[in-house]
C-alpha cells in the first residue's frame, strides 16, 4: 500500500509538531495532501473510476475546508504550510 505507518509518522514529523501530532491542521493537511497527489495519479491512468474520482472529490474538499479554517485562524500558519507543501493558493 502507498501509505503505511511509517510514511505517516514521516508526515507528521516533518508538517506536524512531532510524530505523534496527527490532530493539528497541518498534519492534516499534508495527508491529504500526499493522498490526493497519488489518486490524482491513479486516476490518470484510470479515468473510468468514479468511485477513486469521488473520493479524490472529497479529499479536496476536506483540504479546502482545512485551509479555510487555518487562514481564518492564523495566516502565518497558513501561509508556511501552503508554501512547504507547494500549493497554488
Amino acid at each position: 500500500m502507498y501509505l503505511n505507518s511509517a510514511k505517516k509518522v514521516e508526515l507528521f514529523e516533518k508538517y506536524g509538531k512531532g510524530a505523534t501530532d496527527t490532530g493539528s491542521a497541518e498534519s492534516q493537511i499534508a495527508l491529504f495532501s500526499f493522498r490526493i497527489k497519488n489518486l490524482t495519479e491513479h486516476m490518470k491512468q484510470n479515468r473510468k473510476d468514479h468511485s477513486t474520482e469521488r473520493s479524490l472529490t472529497g479529499l479536496v474538499g476536506k483540504r479546502r475546508a482545512l485551509l479555510n479554517y487555518l487562514k481564518s485562524r492564523d495566516i502565518n500558519r497558513y501561509r508556511a504550510i501552503v508554501k512547504a507543501l507547494g500549493l497554488r493558493k
